[in-house]
């Protein structure tokens, strides 16, 4: 009988336990990011640029998540890639996303974009690396949500670019994760 009541004991204290994690540890809500915005520490030579609203008439990159595209076999049966061809001069390359921000290169003209994508007090930021040497820059859009702001650079045409987005506080100059890089992408358009 004592071992009985030591039993039912130790699974109320069990679910007591439970039920107490689960209130006190509850996942981020779908409209914060996930772990919370963990500061970014950026080296100093980097040089913040802010963005502007683009032209009127000009073609502007979604803001929406891409959808991936699916592979259809051919007559066949098989799956094949097909080469690609060079995309056109106004297409935004290394579509890159994360919490709040989304970013892409436009090979002509050497245009970043930046894009706010949450109401959250903070502004989307776009890294720019190259891959001979170039200090890094970050284009900066304080345009408020769901805007696109462009920075115009001029980077060299046999060279290569890489992005990071992130988010950007400008009342204390800090950046945040979470953040997300592209792959390299040609600044000549040509892959």
């Amino acid at each position: 009988m004592r071992e009985n009541w030591r039993i039912k004991l130790s699974v109320l204290a069990g679910v007591s336990a439970l039920a107490f994690s689960a209130l006190t540890v509850a996942p981020a809500a779908a409209e914060e990011a996930a772990g919370g915005l963990q500061e970014v520490e950026m080296p100093a030579d980097v040089r913040i640029v802010e963005g502007f609203a683009p032209a009127d008439g000009v073609d502007i990159p979604s803001l929406e998540p891409e959808a991936e595209a699916e592979a259809e076999p051919d007559k066949t049966g098989a799956f094949s890639v097909a080469a690609k061809a060079a995309p056109a001069a106004n297409t935004c390359l290394g579509s890159t996303a994360a919490y709040g921000v989304k970013g892409c290169f436009q090979h002509n003209g050497d245009i970043v974009w930046s894009g706010d994508t949450r109401k959250d007090g903070m502004s989307s930021a776009v890294g720019v690396y190259t891959d001979y040497g170039r200090a890094a820059e970050v284009c900066v859009n304080k345009l408020g949500v769901n805007t696109w702001a462009t920075c115009d650079k001029d980077y060299r045409e046999t060279g290569n670019v890489r992005l990071r987005v992130l988010r950007y506080d400008g009342d204390t100059g800090k950046f945040y994760q979470p953040e997300s890089w592209s792959g390299w992408i040609p600044v000549g358009g040509k892959y």
